[in-house]
């Protein structure tokens, strides 16, 4: 549903302003990021506005985009989204407070992702990768997404909470409705399951606390006192979100790109050295998040201000797709020189503390997925759809090979 657009403020040059709706624009097929692009360069200017979501800036170049997501005197992570009233639901801490509020929480979710950690999570991923890549490749076919990327990375973040897997199911659903449903009731109402089964796996910790992330959290202190419910829930929620959604659909991605380009394919199976650099160039040219910031204090940015109280959003996609920094960037290069040096993960202290189970996961897939299934396809007369708001994804990706193909 298109949103309700306003009247530009006085201090918004006309010239500035673009019709563009973050949550309902005609995406060219599945080229979701390729596509906001095409829209943002249609104007010259580098800060652009647009009257829908309740008025917001957009900014499209790399440098812009790290302005707004590392200058956290000017901007700031308490309204993450635009278009969204603020009705009294817990932030999702850290990501909605600002440093140095977010430490301490951030510093929790640190411990259990750190390099010694995602080490043995990356085992596991390749243990359970395998497993499920085996169980469907002598059929010859598979529902991707329902059979492979929502498994691998969620199956691990449950690991990682210590989540019961036949809740698995359950939780994928709501967290997609949560991040995707078609109004914001239905939305606020999926978010409301998911704080009420988080906050009661965090009951259930209290009094039984084990070795899992939640049981970390539910025990914490900050300055000296437990963790208040309030900021706790908020701090499950985004948990629950981040490790329901993210990497599922940016798998998504991935495996649609390499079923419909065969030589990129190809090139992977004969050259796997290649997967790691892959890995960062398939981030780079498919993200998935859409960022945004309140504007903290007046800001001037391409010679126009931006007050206190406004919202810019801040497209990962446009760090990533900036020919100034990648050449030919909608181009997927496997060979490119530093494709990681990117914003899809964020940017300043908010970059997705998880960056690195993520990365893991995903170059896990690349490995064992093409080792066992070289060539494959879009099962033919299917047509995938991309659902999008301010995280994009593929609700469903039928593929399809030769079961002799397979390794």
């Amino acid at each position: 549903m298109a949103s309700q657009a306003i009247s530009a403020p006085p201090h918004v040059p006309a010239d500035r302003v673009i019709d563009f709706d973050l949550y309902n624009f005609p995406i060219e097929g599945l080229e979701y990021q390729a596509t906001m692009r095409r829209i943002f360069q249609s104007n010259p200017a580098q800060v652009l506005w647009t009257p829908h979501n309740g008025g917001h800036w957009i900014v499209k170049n790399n440098q812009d985009v790290a302005t707004v997501l590392s200058d956290n005197d000017h901007f700031s992570s308490r309204r993450i989204m635009v278009g969204v009233k603020d009705d009294g639901r817990p932030p999702l801490v850290p990501l909605q407070l600002d440093p140095p509020n977010h430490a301490p929480y951030r510093a929790l979710l640190q411990a259990a992702l750190s390099p010694k950690a995602v080490g043995k999570l990356g085992d596991r991923a390749r243990e359970l990768s395998i497993e499920l890549i085996e169980g469907f490749k002598q059929r010859g076919h598979c529902e991707f997404i329902g059979e492979f990327a929502q498994h691998l990375p969620i199956a691990i973040f449950m690991e990682i909470v210590g989540l019961p897997a036949e809740d698995r199911a359950y939780l994928t659903e709501v967290a997609e409705i949560a991040m995707r449903g078609e109004d914001e009731p239905t939305r606020n109402e999926a978010a409301g399951k998911l704080m009420m089964y988080g906050m009661a796996k965090v009951a259930e910790r209290r009094a039984n606390p084990g070795n899992d992330l939640i049981s970390t959290i539910a025990k914490a202190e900050v300055d000296g006192k437990p963790i208040d419910d309030f900021p706790l829930t908020g701090m499950i929620l985004l948990l629950l979100l981040g490790g329901l959604d993210t990497v599922a659909s940016t798998l998504g991605f991935y495996a649609q790109f390499l079923a419909t380009h065969p030589e990129h394919r190809r090139q992977l199976v004969e050259n796997p050295e290649l997967i790691a650099n892959a890995n960062e160039e398939l981030l780079r040219r498919f993200p998935i998040a859409i960022l945004a910031r309140e504007v903290k204090a007046d800001f001037t940015l391409d010679g126009i201000t931006m007050k206190a109280g406004e919202m810019v959003l801040a497209p990962t996609p446009m760090d990533g797709l900036d020919e100034h920094k990648f050449a030919d960037p909608l181009e997927v290069d496997f060979n490119r020189e530093k494709p990681g040096a990117n914003s899809t993960f964020g940017g300043g202290v908010h970059r997705c503390v998880g960056s690195m189970l993520a990365r893991t996961e995903l170059r896990i897939f690349l490995e064992e997925w093409l080792k066992r299934i070289p060539d494959f396809a879009v099962k033919p007369g299917f047509e995938p759809k991309v659902n999008a708001r301010s995280v994009a994804t593929i609700t469903r990706l039928e593929l399809v090979w030769d079961p002799a193909s397979v390794k």
